[in-house]
């Protein structure tokens, strides 16, 4: 007997061979019920899990269409690196190299809607996994979001982990891009200057606005994260 999963991989194969192209509709719930001989239930959950991965769109009364690329949206998840060695059962550290306040320059000004040259607190830390260099991390964060940042002990707690507690987020804006790591910057990752890193920059909103602005440089990494219409 035939599974959601058949449906759902059978839907997928016609939508990426081009069988049902961005807006057409496609069989009906009463159609694949026939076709797989399977319950109504069956084929709404497939359908129903084809629409939360973005592939899809159900209109009451009309039936499922191919959604459109354009309407598909990337949604990645925020993780804190000392969660995310935790659970592959490595050991996470953390060097603080800067903490202090600073001068906001015409970049970090721009992000977090300030005036050039308003105070900003500012961190960067290195991140080890298993003793291996990971990321550099540099952060610019609100005062008003965050007073008592700069008292924090980064090498104990992440910022991100910190920042989720007293401010939490509620969107967040990235950019992702592969650049070349400048001399200093592949010092601290262990790397040759100019040796290619994955660089994520990273605007965070709370409640009130802004809350900090980051700047992720990786030696190596993984993009995980689901996609919805």
């Amino acid at each position: 007997m035939a599974t959601y999963s058949d449906i759902q991989d059978w839907l997928r194969t016609g939508i990426r061979e081009g069988r049902w192209r961005a807006g057409d509709r496609l069989p009906s719930e009463a159609e694949l019920c026939l076709q797989f001989s399977v319950s109504r239930m069956t084929v709404n959950r497939a359908l129903r899990e084809l629409q939360h991965a973005g592939l899809v769109r159900r209109e009451q009364g009309r039936g499922s269409f191919v959604a459109p690329l354009e309407r598909v949206a990337a949604r990645l998840e925020l993780r804190d690196l000392h969660q995310d060695a935790a659970e592959r059962g490595h050991h996470h550290e953390a060097e603080v190299l800067v903490l202090r306040a600073e001068a906001a320059s015409a970049d970090c000004a721009h992000a977090l809607g300030l005036r050039r040259g308003q105070r900003v607190f500012f961190c960067q830390l290195l991140h080890r996994e298993q003793g291996v260099p990971l990321q550099l991390e540099s952060r610019w964060v609100l005062p008003s979001a965050a007073p008592a940042f700069l008292e924090q002990d980064f090498g104990r707690q992440t910022p991100t982990a910190y920042l989720l507690q007293v401010a939490p987020l509620t969107a967040a804006q990235y950019q992702i891009e592969a650049v070349a790591a400048s001399p200093e910057e592949a010092r601290c990752l262990g790397l040759e200057a100019g040796e290619p890193c994955l660089l994520v920059q990273r605007l965070s909103h709370g409640a009130a606005g802004p809350v900090s602005w980051a700047r992720l440089l990786h030696r190596r990494y993984v993009l995980q994260g689901s996609f919805t219409a």
